[in-house]
Parts: structure tokens; sequence; C-alpha cells
């Protein structure tokens, strides 16, 4: 099956845990909204007009008839098509799980620098993001790395996942936004680097993270590089 992926097209965003998990399966896929007309399209599809079930907003994927919206969602349909997943019930209930935690997280890591609207520019909430964003390097962002270096490191499967997938984005996007809190807190949490590494290893990805498709981190998506949001944390 060809599956249509819709995105914005210069962001990694949300759309990018679809995207890995496609590419380390060699799914056969089109970024639509990158392609002449595709912002078009993607426009219209959210339109309840044309539409019977419209998302809400990207990404969703076209698969056959079917239009699947929310990244956690999608991954759920693609997952055990892709041997992403395994195959009874329970285990992909609980990766499922997992993934909408991810979401979680990833909405905190959002508001550390927007945490009063995203339709307002950053430097126009510049001192509620300081705010903001030292909780979520002192308090958030470490009783997150624990939760998931005790329920989904490497140690409890021998088999990659679409949860560990999108744990290598969260890494790479962390140690983006927030280079000196990440390094801090990586010292004592071995399993960050050796899961990432372990991804980025896989030779579908790593020629995927190699290409221009893998569009650069950048201060319009989901992890932004503050300087001044970013502090080492000791002792965490």
């Amino acid at each position: 099956m060809r599956y249509l992926l819709y995105y914005w097209p210069s962001i990694q965003g949300r759309g990018e845990f679809v995207r890995l998990a496609l590419e380390d399966a060699g799914a056969d896929y089109v970024d639509v909204a990158r392609r002449p007309g595709g912002m078009a399209r993607m426009m219209r599809l959210m339109d309840s007009r044309s539409v019977a079930q419209p998302p809400f907003a990207p990404p969703f994927l076209a698969a056959g008839k079917q239009l699947i919206a929310q990244s956690a969602n999608i991954l759920l349909h693609l997952a055990p098509r892709l041997g992403l997943a395994p195959k009874s019930e329970a285990a992909r209930l609980w990766l499922h799980q997992l993934q909408l935690t991810i979401a979680d997280w990833v909405t905190e890591a959002h508001d550390a620098h927007h945490p009063i609207g995203s339709g307002l520019y950053y430097e126009e909430q510049k001192r509620e993001a300081k705010r903001r964003a030292e909780d979520f390097r002192i308090n958030r962002l470490p009783k997150f790395l624990d939760y998931f270096g005790a329920l989904a490191a490497p140690k409890h499967r021998a088999r990659v996942t679409y949860v560990d997938l999108s744990l290598f984005q969260m890494i790479a996007g962390l140690r983006y936004a927030f280079p000196r809190a990440m390094a801090g807190l990586e010292r004592r949490r071995a399993w960050v680097a050796a899961l990432h590494d372990r991804v980025a290893l896989r030779p579908r990805l790593a020629a995927y993270l190699a290409s221009p498709r893998r569009i650069p981190f950048n201060e319009s998506g989901i992890f932004r590089h503050y300087a001044e949001l970013d502090r080492q944390i000791i002792g965490a």
C-alpha cells in the first residue's frame, strides 16, 4: 500500500513520529505537503464541506480509503502492519499507552517555549517561558526520563517497536532544545544514549537521517533552542 502522509512541509513536529515508522519499515509513502500543490490538498482535507470526517489538524494519514489523524492513533494503525508492534492486543495497548504519554511529553516540551499561546511569538512570552522552562527542566523532564527508563529502556525489550523510534525522536529533540540540561540528566541515565544510538544505527533510519528527507530541527517546530531557557541541572 502507498500511504499519503499530510503534515507541514518545513518542520519535523508531530509528523516526524509517523515518518520515522514509515522510514524504518521501508514503507511506500508520499509526504504530500512537500510536493507541488500538496499544501492545498492538505487544507482541503481539513474542510468539513469536502470530507465527512475531517481531521482537526495535521498529521493525518490516508491509508486506502481511511483517513487517520493524531500521531498516536496513526501509529496504532500502522505499527502492526509495519512490523513495529507485537501481535497480542494487550501488548499493543501497552505500547499505545506509552505513545500517548509521549504525546503529553511533546506538549510539555512545546509549552516550555510557548506557555501562553501558540498564536503569540516567543518574544511576546519570554518571561513566562523562562519560568515554564525552568519547571520543565527541573521537575518534568527528569520525571519523564525516569518513567521511560524504567519501563521502555532497551533492557526490557529485544525487539524495536514504534515507541523506541518515538523515544529516539524525543531524545534528539530535547538534546537540540536543552543541550545543557540533557547533558547533565544523561550522566545518570545510560539508557538514553544507548537507545538513541541503537535506533540511529538501524540501516533504513540511518539512511533517512542522513538524507534531505529529514528536516533539520529549527525554531519553528516543537523543539526549539533558546539559550536563555537552557541550564545545566546539577545532581539530577
